[in-house]
């Protein structure tokens, strides 16, 4: 175990290499100049070239590369065009809200997933089981950023049951320890705090959880019905057991392995793919740092943003497969 645990995490050095070439040479393929962006509309052509100079930006871009891979092993991200913040304190301010969103999202995907799949698969051909896979093929194929608007205009103005924007409101203060809201609320004993976090992820954790969900559903059903058709479960209901103990010790603990694998990969996804969300509900997150870092043309927030990201998801992924063994103790690394 140690040594396939070793192998992984010398595997995550290519990957983040090759990550790191495709992100800084792509981004500098795309039309606009952040030295004009950055200068402004009207401004000189001497003035343009300066800020090209002082950022680098008139060298050679395999030089300017290796000028940049050089600081981000040493731990510096390099400098916000924009903000002139370092790009790494600009992440660790921001990552807590995304990864708060992904975590409360994921939730959601889980509960209501692996519930309405274990439903559907003991239920075979009910209208449950019907209803949940229609609901499940729904939830795939809405777009998130369709579904984040329709829950704000149903839920946010019409109603006014939950807060469309933002982590907190303006009125409730909130002392900051580990940037999740709904942790440092319960840290600090701020029972207001907590539950004005709670309804501004109600919203966006729904919109951002329910493709998930549905993919959780759809693999918990089909995965479940595998497993109670076998003959091991056939032998337990043979024994006398309860009908609960049969599916949620014996089969649900054997269906769990493909689960895990979706749950690991779409909470990777949810990590760096919740620009859209975040966009919609201006939730202050790395995703809509990344959108704002783009518009700018700010080649170092874009970089070290995406490798961030990039490295979050690495790392959850293989989290997901030390997880298998947990699991299920017959699977060896070797």
């Amino acid at each position: 175990m140690k040594r396939y645990l070793l192998k992984r995490l010398l595997l995550i050095i290519p990957v983040l290499l090759g990550v790191s070439v495709i992100v800084f040479f792509l981004v500098r393929l795309a039309p606009g100049d952040p030295a004009k962006v950055l200068a402004g509309e009207h401004a000189s052509p001497e003035f343009i070239k300066a800020v090209r100079d002082k950022w680098g930006l008139d060298k050679p871009l395999s030089i300017q590369y290796f000028i940049w891979l050089q600081s981000v092993l040493r731990g510096d991200f390099g400098t916000s065009i924009t903000t002139h913040a370092p790009v790494l304190k600009e992440i660790r301010h921001r990552f807590p809200a995304t990864l708060e969103l992904s975590i409360f999202a994921m939730l959601i995907a889980v509960l209501l997933g692996i519930t309405a799949g274990i439903i559907s698969a003991v239920r075979q051909y009910s209208v449950f089981d019907y209803l949940s896979m229609i609901g499940a093929l729904f939830g795939i194929s809405m777009p998130v950023f369709w579904l984040g608007l329709m829950l704000m205009l149903i839920f946010g103005l019409k109603f006014d049951l939950f807060p469309i924007s933002g982590r907190l409101s303006p009125d409730v203060a909130l002392r900051t320890i580990t940037g999740l809201h709904l942790l440092d609320a319960l840290l600090t004993g701020n029972g207001k705090a907590f539950l004005d976090a709670l309804s501004h992820l109600i919203l966006p954790g729904i919109a951002l959880g329910t493709i998930p969900a549905a993919l959780i559903a759809r693999m918990t059903r089909s995965s479940m019905l595998e497993v109670i058709r076998q003959d091991f479960i056939r032998t337990e209901r043979a024994k006398g057991l309860p009908e609960r103990v049969v599916i949620y010790k014996h089969a649900l603990r054997n269906a769990l392995i493909p689960i895990v694998t979706v749950i690991g990969m779409e909470f990777g996804l949810l990590l760096g793919g919740a620009i859209l969300t975040e966009t919609v509900f201006a939730w202050p997150g790395l995703g809509r740092y990344t959108v704002d870092a783009v518009y700018a043309r700010d080649y170092p927030a874009i970089q070290g943003a995406v490798l961030f990201i990039a490295l979050t998801f690495v790392l959850v992924n293989l989290f997901t497969d030390l997880l298998y063994a947990y699991i299920n103790p017959r699977i060896r690394y070797r």
